[in-house]
């Protein structure tokens, strides 16, 4: 049985900043991290316990080929994604979700 998945707006605000960035840059980027992003969250929904915990319950999963980390906490009935960010980006951006 797979895991419910439920993004929360924060991270939907992420995904949009992220996507936008990335169209600016080069037409159909955006499109691929998307892609990327969606790969690594069906991975996330199979074995959430595959990630490792950074911060109490939150676990960091990491984008392949774009330098974004997607954190979420995962429960018995749902995975809740917190944030999806930058690498670079400061830690503590997050932690206050």
């Amino acid at each position: 049985m797979t895991i419910r998945l439920v993004i929360r707006k924060a991270a939907k605000q992420d995904l949009q900043q992220a996507f936008d960035y990335y169209q600016s840059c080069l037409p159909n980027l955006g499109h691929e991290f998307l892609l990327s992003v969606d790969a690594q969250m069906h991975a996330i929904q199979r074995m959430p316990k595959r990630y490792r915990q950074v911060y109490g319950v939150i676990r960091r999963a990491v984008v392949q080929r774009f330098p974004y980390y997607i954190y979420f906490i995962e429960t018995e009935q749902l995975i809740s994604v917190l944030a999806v960010l930058h690498a670079r980006r400061a830690p503590q951006s997050w932690q206050s979700r």
